[in-house]
């Protein structure tokens, strides 16, 4: 069999990142010793000209094909799709890795090529997860990066908080992985087959307890569907322990607050909007492939799992905008915020449609661009106060009107103020679900939103009310700094007020999940 140059070429920002990642380690054994920043500014450049070359693989190239039918998007023995929805989110994840480089650099603890090049190999792992139409490749992708995150999370071993950050991230994954790895052996013992849309197949083919009667079935074949139905809703709560974790959903988000407090706050950045994104990735894959059962909202309805969906999310956009109001560190309260906007994000996914998908898509990469200049102003602040308490933002804005207003403008955004990213990602997350006929969700995260709203505007009164003793001590911001967070809160705004061409491209990307064989 003749390899199509198409396959060759969908693979090709995954190899770019490898040959990245050979370059940084060459580039650093020239550098002197306290020149080592400039490997973060070569990764930050090498992840912008990747991310260049992705975009115009598709755009000259049509590579991911946009109209491609189901057989034609599965390539490499059916284990990764060349979709859309693969593009989508590969650009989610280099945009996080280029801004997050730029953040990191000035933080001199974190200057090392050994840094740098587990976060382009978490990158790599990311952008398999999201392309993988099979359990294989989906386990590979996700242990390839939550390895190299693990050892990020503890990176700052002078920092007795960071090892145990990294302790308590392994050990909660490890654990969740594993129970979603056994999950999986369930799927694979039941129905013979790895690949994710052949199992959608399967399952969508097999009647129903409310079909049997009228299909004349004996009674031992009606037991032996309700004895398939019971195994199959074990291997979904495993699956989705691995899943919730990846995405910090309640009740698998205990990690969240304690990881990213302790971890080095860029790595922080980049966890909390590139590894959620995978998270969803997945999600999304193997949740719309019908493994479970078919993915449309009249028939999911009737499903257990769907409810147990429905039920995570609520819980998740709730318990993490209560628990964030109590807090007093400013990563800690970043990190329930990060969990109730997981739990807006899978509203987008539990309505299964291509209006929905195409919201929690766009509000992805949305979060990802506003949670790095939220993080990125708290990287430059702790550096000088050698702190992240809340105390440490009073008077902020007569420190550094630029940092303060960055930080008001991410704020706003993650509490869905208009005119920022965050109020158009709210919008299209509730309009969808409204169109669907699931209004009482959209109330939920309304109400939600405005319970956020809180200790959001909190933070911004510490920042121009307040009055603090260290208002003399000045805070430098770099130029790879400038860039970075210059770079995120452009895109927050532009976003805000003219998102229709990346909502559309989102929306393009969704009707890949709604693609059949042959169709």
């Amino acid at each position: 069999m003749e390899i199509p140059s198409s396959w060759y070429l969908f693979l090709l920002p995954e190899i770019s990142l490898t040959i990245l990642l050979f370059a940084i380690q060459l580039y650093s054994r020239l550098l002197p010793n306290d020149r080592q920043r400039n490997v973060g500014l070569m990764t930050a450049w090498g992840a912008f000209i990747i991310l260049l070359l992705t975009l115009g693989l598709w755009w000259y190239a049509d590579v991911p094909a946009a109209n491609a039918s189901l057989e034609e998007t599965l390539i490499w023995g059916g284990m990764l799709r060349n979709d859309m929805i693969t593009l989508v989110f590969r650009v989610i994840f280099l945009t996080a890795l280029m801004t997050t480089c730029l953040i990191s650099v000035d933080t001199r603890w974190l200057q090392k090529i050994e840094y740098f090049a587990l976060l382009i190999t978490a990158t790599m792992g990311f952008s398999l997860m999201a392309a993988s139409a099979d359990l294989i490749m989906l386990y590979i992708g996700l242990e390839m990066a939550s390895i190299s995150s693990y050892i990020l999370a503890g990176f700052y071993k002078a920092d007795d908080r960071s090892v145990e950050a990294g302790m308590k991230y392994f050990v909660y994954g490890a654990f969740a992985t594993a129970v979603m790895l056994f999950g999986m052996s369930y799927i694979y013992g039941i129905y013979g087959s790895t690949n994710i849309y052949v199992l959608g197949e399967i399952v969508q083919g097999i009647p129903t307890l409310a079909q049997a009667p009228q299909m004349g079935m004996s009674a031992d074949m009606v037991s032996q569907i309700q004895d398939l139905t019971a195994v199959n809703l074990v291997a979904v709560v495993m699956i989705v322990v691995g899943f919730g974790f990846k995405i910090s959903a309640v009740p698998f988000h205990w990690w969240a607050p304690d990881t990213y407090e302790g971890a080095p706050t860029a790595f922080t950045a980049f966890v909390s909007t590139a590894s959620k994104a995978a998270g969803f990735a997945i999600f999304l894959r193997v949740f719309t492939a019908g493994v479970f059962g078919a993915p449309t909202s009249v028939s999911t309805a009737q499903a257990p799992w769907w409810a147990l969906l429905v039920v995570i999310c609520i819980i998740t956009m709730t318990l993490g905008n209560l628990s964030a109001i109590f807090q007093k560190n400013i990563k800690r309260m970043l990190a329930y915020s990060s969990v109730a906007q997981a739990g807006y994000a899978m509203i987008g996914l539990i309505i299964f449609t291509q209006d929905g998908y195409g919201a929690s898509m766009f509000y992805l990469l949305m979060y990802a661009f506003t949670n790095i200049a939220a993080f990125g102003v708290i990287i430059i602040v702790s550096n000088v106060s050698r702190s992240d308490q809340m105390e440490d933002l009073y008077g902020l804005n007569r420190r550094s009107p630029y940092l303060a207003l960055v930080m008001m403008i991410a704020l706003l955004s993650l509490g869905g103020i208009p005119p920022t990213a965050g109020f158009l990602g709210k919008f299209f997350i509730f309009k969808a679900a409204v169109d669907a006929g699931y209004w009482w969700l959209a109330a939920i995260g309304i109400l939600n939103a405005f319970v956020a709203l809180y200790y959001y505007l909190t933070v911004i009164k510490y920042m121009y009310l307040y009055r603090s003793d260290a208002e003399a001590i000045e805070i430098p911001v770099s130029r790879a700094a400038v860039m970075g967070l210059g770079l995120t809160t452009l895109v927050v705004i532009i976003l805000g007020v003219y998102a229709g061409p990346a909502y559309e491209w989102t929306l393009q990307a969704a009707a890949s999940f709604l693609t059949l064989a042959g169709g």
